[in-house]
């Protein structure tokens, strides 16, 4: 009943046409046997994901999207009950129709950090940071060779010099102003990133935003989702998002992360260059929603986004 999809163009064009999804998606329900449940389409995402009933959440991914959809099956299947935060329990996945893939997991109680951090106090904020230190301590210290079939790169040296070598263009496509995008190469070639690091699984994007909390009670975290991005690398590449999405440029809490996680900071320049390589690399985004130094250096903004002094 869906289209194929073989562009991410395509695949933007459908997400929004609920017209084309959503018979789609309660004729798989039905074949699951998730009969007279309501179904909610979640807002955000690049992908149609969809509220089953009040426990279930299923996720559509494209026939260009097959390996991310194999990867957040097993990533899901691998973690489940064995970090200090619960992630979604894989219930079913498997190939739909016309190249498309679903994975039907568990729902994880509670809001979105992001959409709960306003109604947080002080003090709430502060334990949540530290207990999602805690759990992306876990998540690095956890053996990944199971997984190393669909979650790559097979070289972290590789991947760093394929994005480098396209970092350039990939900002000028994103609209980066300058003078910040004529220094973006300068500052790449004097920051030096390790060929090859004593590697981890990576979720990649650890955010608020994946990460969920119940306001009711204690206000504590109650999960972390989403792992189709997971990679196989540096550690330190998880603390872009980290510093970027989580702690948001506030060097007190960066600081009390790192004291949680366990190590002391990296240095800021280095999380500067991986902003820059990162595969969802945003840093228009980043300069509109972040502070930045008076002068458009990189150097002093990486102290700004990633420092953990003041």
């Amino acid at each position: 009943m869906l289209p194929s999809v073989d562009t991410i163009d395509e695949l933007d064009a459908l997400v929004s046409d609920e017209a084309v999804l959503r018979p789609a998606v309660l004729d798989l329900c039905d074949r699951l046997g998730l009969v007279g449940l309501a179904v909610r389409r979640f807002d955000e995402g690049s992908l149609p994901v969809y509220a089953i009933g009040g426990d279930l959440v299923l996720k559509l991914y494209p026939r260009f999207d097959t390996t991310r959809s194999l990867r957040e099956a097993r990533v899901l299947e691998h973690l489940w009950g064995r970090l200090p935060l619960p992630t979604p329990r894989l219930l079913a996945t498997d190939e739909y129709a016309g190249g498309w893939r679903f994975v039907l997991m568990s729902r994880l109680p509670g809001l979105s950090l992001a959409e709960a951090w306003p109604r947080l106090e002080a003090a709430d904020r502060d334990r949540i940071v530290t207990e999602s230190a805690e759990t992306l301590a876990a998540l690095h210290a956890m053996d990944f060779k199971a997984l190393t079939d669909v979650v790559g790169p097979a070289d972290w040296g590789s991947f760093l010099s394929h994005r480098r070598s396209r970092a350039l263009a990939h900002h000028r496509a994103n609209a980066v102003p300058e003078p910040w995008l004529s220094r973006i190469p300068g500052f790449l070639d004097s920051v030096p990133l390790p060929a090859s690091a004593e590697p981890a699984l990576l979720h990649t994007e650890f955010m608020r935003d994946h990460l969920t909390v119940d306001l009711r009670g204690g206000r504590r975290l109650t999960g972390l989702f989403d792992f189709e991005p997971a990679m196989i690398g540096d550690p330190a590449y998880d603390f872009v998002s980290v510093g970027l999405f989580l702690t948001r440029g506030d060097p007190r809490r960066f600081r009390r992360f790192y004291q949680a996680y366990g190590r002391a900071p990296y240095d800021p320049d280095q999380l500067l260059a991986y902003t820059l390589l990162h595969v969802y690399s945003d840093f228009p985004l980043c300069l509109h929603e972040l502070p930045a130094p008076p002068e458009p250096r990189l150097d002093a903004l990486a102290e700004t986004w990633f420092g953990t002094e003041g």
